[in-house]
């Protein structure tokens, strides 16, 4: 008794190599009967499919496809598929680039000192000066460099509006005695 693999892989040789021989018989590449018989396989299964109503009510059918600007990205996909996964450090330098200008002003906020502010900025326009002298390919870089005395400005105020909100928000308090002991006079 023959094992039913086995038979299946014979069947699948014998089937492979009747290929080969027509398509060496006709003249024609091998492979190319191969990848016609593929697409028309796929291309019935898909109308098998339709028929059925597999792809009847499916979820966002007859909706715009969401994410589409008034303007035309060519790094749409890449972009996606970048904030879906929510990945950092991957992608072209342009979209990194803008996409940390974007958040660059909470970044900013989140540090106590000036020299740390223009510390960073410094950094981030050399960076975007690197990557605009760099011809590597990819989307162009339209991030600007900051100007960072501006930003140090910016910075400031933001901070001192931040604690004058605290301060607004918390009444003062009258101060408790540490240890609650009286002292006579």
């Amino acid at each position: 008794m023959t094992d039913p693999r086995e038979a299946a892989a014979r069947y699948r040789a014998r089937q492979q190599s009747d290929g080969a021989e027509e398509d060496a018989e006709s003249g024609t590449a091998p492979g190319i009967a191969a990848a016609t018989d593929r697409a028309a396989f796929i291309e019935t299964a898909i109308q098998v499919a339709i028929r059925r109503g597999d792809f009847d009510d499916l979820p966002g059918a007859g909706k715009p496809l969401e994410g589409l600007g008034t303007h035309h990205d060519p790094d749409w996909w890449i972009r996606r598929k970048i904030e879906q996964e929510n990945l950092t450090g991957l992608g072209p330098l342009a979209i990194l680039l803008r996409t940390e200008d974007r958040e660059l002003d909470d970044q900013l906020d989140l540090l106590g000192r000036e020299a740390d502010v223009r510390e960073v900025l410094v950094d981030f326009n050399g960076r975007v000066i690197e990557a605009r002298r760099q011809l590597q390919g990819g989307p162009p870089v339209v991030t600007e460099p900051r100007d960072v005395d501006a930003e140090v400005a910016a910075w400031a105020d933001r901070r001192a509006a931040r604690f004058d909100a605290r301060a607004a928000e918390a009444p003062e308090q009258p101060r408790r005695r540490r240890f609650g002991i009286r002292r006579r006079a």
